[in-house]
């Protein structure tokens, strides 16, 4: 059941999970963190996530992310909280070499990376707000690893759902995934039908009317 919800949310993309999630009255869609070079594939998987605070109010003596890197594996994505912060990075290319070498899917960050150009040529999978060459160290620091975090102002636990592609970055409550996932496979679905016919030379103002962006999202037939 797990690798077919995997599976399921990988074929879909952030938009049509993002109008999901607001059809449902869910925050889960985030702005403003991008894939960080061309090479960025789609990711799906379940959040292991690393909440980044100043380095004065963290236990000192542990890496940022090291711990969590460290025991994730296929399936799962490292979220990294670090408050939007764009001044400093949380993630290089060693976390990148650790993650790469234990099947982790891809990064997503609220916040800024380092190594822009060595992740790139490892292909790994990184979102960011930004890119920029400051170190973490003295700056900022995990404060937790698996808690619950604020990214981009959405509440995100460890075992919530992860999508990233082009458009960015969405999560879904893994209580709600399987509603989330069936009312965007429905919106997908009705979306390709409805490119469809204006292939078929319908006209896109009939086409794309309210009422049919409404019945794409509830399942009812138009």
């Amino acid at each position: 059941m797990t690798a077919n919800l995997l599976e399921r949310l990988r074929a879909l993309d952030t938009c049509a999970v993002s109008d999901a999630l607001d059809h449902l009255h869910l925050s889960g869609a985030t702005i403003g963190v991008r894939p960080t070079h061309q090479g960025c594939a789609k990711i799906a998987g379940y959040a292991r996530t690393v909440e980044v605070v100043d380095a004065p109010a963290a236990p000192a003596g542990k890496h940022l992310a090291t711990r969590t890197v460290a025991v994730a594996g296929p399936g799962d994505v490292i979220v990294i909280a670090n408050q939007g912060r764009v001044n400093v990075s949380c993630w290089g290319d060693i976390l990148t070499v650790a993650a790469q070498v234990n099947g982790v899917e891809g990064t997503v960050i609220d916040g800024a990376c380092r190594d822009a150009d060595a992740v790139a040529e490892a292909g790994y999978p990184l979102w960011a707000r930004a890119a920029v060459p400051v170190t973490a160290r003295g700056r900022i620091a995990e404060r937790g690893s698996d808690v619950p975090v604020l990214f981009g102002g959405v509440l995100v636990h460890s075992g919530d759902l992860v999508l990233a592609d082009g458009s960015g970055v969405v999560f879904l409550p893994v209580g709600r995934a399987e509603e989330i996932i069936a009312t965007a496979e429905r919106l997908t679905a009705r979306q390709e039908a409805m490119a469809a016919a204006i292939r078929a030379g319908q006209s896109v103002i009939d086409v794309m009317a309210d009422a049919k962006f409404h019945a794409a999202l509830t399942g009812d037939k138009q």
